[in-house]
């Protein structure tokens, strides 16, 4: 009896110092921040270490633009290594064997990529300065060269080069006449893995032997197929397909025989996986219902490692050092900006490097992404992301947001996004729609959406509406959409085609005509060229009908309702006229517009004092025209 009594009188404590908590949480007020506060977050990525493991090399915008900094890897201070003001400068990688160091730019967002060296204070370009893309695609075994793809000899076609490290002399050791793409090279540099397009799902994996020049199909089914690494001993190739299910599956092929064998399933996506230096780890990635799930495993043993857990974050990515002694981890979350982490792999121990949320922010005022799905028009089942304010209540209804990913074939994430916190921050409930066509769902919900676009794809959206009106803390009069790229377009067509569905639209280098986008296309774009004109349709043909019907610049005469349009002048995928005549067209229905270019930007904004005025103008449109929502005729067109 008298454990009995102890055991009740604990229990009442705990439910009153519960109860006390939840009034001290409710009595809590959720700070408002300016867009300044939150872009001051800092983005960090990559993760080279020095050949001895005492720096990291890494990438940060804390200038305001992307820049190379080292980290000692036991903590400490950043040291810059490039104070670029203008063009983003993106590392790479430290030379194997010493400190000299790899990097990349183009020219503000332009995406023609160079390849540099920095060597001290001396910086040498490796690549081309004529108009001549290159992509970093590895370094050699031994550490003397690197493998690069560039398009010099064909625009169209990117060629594989091997650049020696001593004399940086390239040679050309792959011509690339038919479109494919680099899937890796093995560790003794005789094979080569490369892919053909079939479509945006398909595409047919080969083998390339440099010693007796042949080409061999791996894949024997049409599928999607992507190649993920060599083993260490040249004997296999591991990649993951389709072919025996809805989701991707790790398999190896055997390149003696030309045979496969599963390695590995799981009930979502396997999107990649490659091998520590010596092949003593197996790094796996899986998309598991819209969040990045790391394994690592011993790949003698098949034992996973026991990583490190953290509070309210999760690892969404691992690099290993090249001796396997350290590993540095990427850690954050959906209300959490990712960290890294350098990580002992025999003692365990891992040591913070960064803290990239802004100090004048609080950790819980920020919102967590719930996983949702409702049913769309068909009985198909959508999945989404909602991000609920804090302060949102039935008796405090909220305004509301459609966001619509890019692609044709993204998928919206559970990470962090200041953009997306800085709305919620300021009372926009957000939904994510991963309407179908989206990546992550299996092959058949991908294809949903192919020569349907702006049609069923948009009806999803539309449903994302509705499940966002029929909630208790939403406002069902104020729900608008926004996007960017492929989620431009779906803004666009849904003030076009839907106009009474949303109340408002921003437009974020949207596609508004598709046979002028499809048909000015990068021309390193080659070997995706015809699979995206089976997805979209070939604007050269009696497709081009359809492609009309579904772009919204020739139906703006249904626009009615306020629009803004951010668009970079660089942008090589959407094109700056597609964002001008839009707004010209629809400005001339009398529907207030608000047009924002920046000159040196490309597909996508990176330039933290752009991002600033793009997302501040974002929330002073939403506040004037959905927020404060009103009556028609009343709404005046903001001046840029």
């Amino acid at each position: 009896m008298k454990y009995q009594f102890l055991l009740i009188a604990v229990l009442l404590s705990f439910i009153s110092c519960k109860k006390d908590a939840e009034k001290s949480e409710e009595k809590r007020e959720i700070a408002s921040y300016t867009i300044e506060q939150f872009m001051d977050n800092e983005s960090v990525f990559g993760g080279s270490f020095s050949p001895d493991n005492s720096k990291l090399l890494v990438t940060s915008n804390r200038s305001g633009i992307f820049n190379m900094y080292t980290v000692p890897t036991g903590g400490g201070d950043f040291t810059p290594l490039t104070t670029s003001d203008s063009a983003s400068v993106f590392a790479i990688s430290y030379f194997p064997e010493d400190e000299r160091i790899l990097f990349r730019m183009d020219d503000n967002g332009d995406e023609i990529y160079k390849i540099f060296v920095m060597d001290g204070d001396s910086i040498s370009r490796l690549t081309p300065a004529t108009n001549a893309r290159a992509l970093f695609y590895g370094w050699s075994r031994d550490g003397k060269s690197f493998y690069y793809g560039s398009n010099q000899r064909d625009s169209r076609y990117t060629d594989v080069y091997r650049m020696n490290t001593m004399t940086f002399t390239p040679e050309l050791i792959y011509e690339n006449n038919d479109a494919y793409d680099f899937g890796g090279i093995s560790p003794d540099g005789n094979y080569l893995a490369l892919s053909k397009a079939l479509n945006t799902n398909d595409s047919n994996l080969f083998i390339y032997d440099f010693r007796n020049k042949k080409l061999v199909q791996v894949n024997t089914a049409q599928s999607g197929n992507n190649a993920q690494d060599f083993s260490k001993d040249n004997k296999f190739l591991y990649y993951t397909t389709d072919a025996a299910g809805e989701f991707s599956a790790l398999m190896k092929y055997d390149l003696e025989k030309k045979t496969s064998e599963e390695v590995s399933k799981k009930k979502w996506d396997i999107v990649g996986m490659g091998f520590s230096e010596n092949g003593t780890y197996r790094v796996m990635y899986v998309n598991e219902d819209a969040a990045n799930k790391v394994e690592v495993l011993n790949a003698k043993t098949g034992k996973a490692l026991d990583l490190p857990k953290f509070e309210n974050a999760f690892i969404t990515g691992i690099s290993i050092s090249r001796d396997e002694r350290m590993a540095i981890l990427n850690v954050g979350g959906s209300h959490t900006p990712t960290n890294l982490y350098s990580y002992d792999m025999e003692s365990g121990k891992h040591t913070r490097l960064t803290n990239v949320l802004n100090k004048d922010i609080d950790q819980r005022d920020l919102v967590s992404a719930e996983v949702i799905r409702y049913e769309s028009f068909d009985g198909t089942v959508i999945p989404a992301i909602y991000y609920k304010p804090l302060t949102a209540t039935a008796e405090d209804k909220v305004p509301a947001l459609v966001w619509v990913h890019g692609g044709p074939g993204g998928q919206s994430m559970q990470n962090f996004s200041s953009f997306i916190q800085y709305l919620v921050n300021h009372g926009y409930a957000v939904l994510a729609v991963n309407n179908r066509g989206s990546s992550g769902y299996g092959k058949t919900f991908f294809q949903m959406d192919d020569q349907n676009h702006g049609e069923k794809d948009l009806q999803d959206c539309v449903e994302g509406k509705n499940w966002l009106a029929s909630q208790p803390e939403i406002d069902p009069d104020k729900i608008g959409i926004i996007g960017g790229s492929y989620g431009g377009f779906m803004t666009m067509a849904a003030l076009a085609f839907t106009p009474e569905e949303f109340d408002v639209g921003v437009n974020i280098f949207g596609v508004t005509n598709w046979m002028r986008t499809l048909q000015s296309i990068p021309p390193w774009w080659e070997s995706f060229k015809e699979a995206l004109y089976l997805e979209m349709g070939d604007p050269n043909t009696q497709d081009s009908i359809r492609l009309k019907k579904i772009s919204p610049l020739f139906h703006t005469e249904n626009v009615t309702k306020p629009l803004l349009v951010l668009q970079g002048s660089q942008d090589p995928r959407v094109l700056q006229i597609e964002s001008d005549e839009i707004v010209e067209n629809v400005r001339k229905n009398g529907v207030p517009v608000e047009y924002v270019l920046f000159e040196d930007e490309g597909h996508g904004f990176v330039k933290k004092e752009n991002q600033i005025e793009a997302y501040e103008k974002t929330l002073k449109f939403l506040d004037t025209y959905l927020k404060g929502k009103k009556e028609e005729g009343e709404v005046k067109e903001i001046k840029t």
